[in-house]
């Protein structure tokens, strides 16, 4: 039910939905177009961790990628998902999400990235963040996802003044999710710490 029928009925309105999915693109910086396009890199054969669709994901040394930690800086941007031969069907097989300890016996694990470092994405966070937030810095709270569904559910974690992984620009719109002064708002973030961007070592 939406809050303007909740309004109409006399339902009390409830505080923000909790209800995290990671980061999923809204927009580009500017008002710019976001046409929903991704980038394809690999996954080591025999990676073992599990990766979500919405997951932050960095780039490693071998030039594969792996899922990102809370403070992890060499970030290519969030998971949307990949593509491999899989080792028991030798079906070709498409998932939202890396399931972890696939080993394709023909061909490669690819994987598919929103990594342009202007996009924007919306989070939920995982306490009371405030309009004072805005404009700083926060690390995800990574949490593993769900093997259903395959969506992600790290969020956002503490605000704070020093470099963190992502920039809090604004809370977002949705009426479901934009409670400031309440737990698990909806944020709307881009990249801090992106290889690509702000990060002047390499892998």
């Amino acid at each position: 039910m939406s809050v303007f029928l909740k309004i109409f009925s006399g339902e009390k309105i409830m505080a923000n939905n909790d209800a995290a999915f990671g980061l999923r693109p809204v927009g580009e910086l500017g008002s710019g177009i976001q046409n929903g396009g991704t980038s394809k890199y690999k996954i080591a054969a025999g990676y073992a961790t599990a990766i979500f669709k919405g997951d932050i994901v960095k780039l490693v040394a071998a030039g594969t990628v792996q899922v990102s930690g809370n403070a992890d800086v060499a970030n290519v941007g969030v998971f949307n998902g990949c593509f491999y031969n899989d080792p028991t069907t030798q079906k070709p097989t498409w998932s939202n999400y890396y399931p972890g300890g696939i080993t394709p016996t023909v061909g490669d694990i690819d994987a598919f990235i929103y990594d342009d470092p202007n996009m924007l994405f919306e989070i939920q966070d995982n306490a009371t963040l405030g309009q004072t937030a805005v404009g700083d810095n926060a690390d995800q709270v990574y949490a593993a996802g769900s093997t259903i569904n395959g969506q992600s559910k790290s969020e956002l974690g503490a605000a704070a003044g020093g470099t963190a992984q992502l920039r809090i620009i604004r809370i977002c719109e949705d009426p479901e999710n934009s409670d400031i002064a309440s737990a698990n708002a909806n944020w709307i973030v881009r990249f801090n710490e992106h290889l690509y961007y702000n990060n002047g070592a390499g892998v």
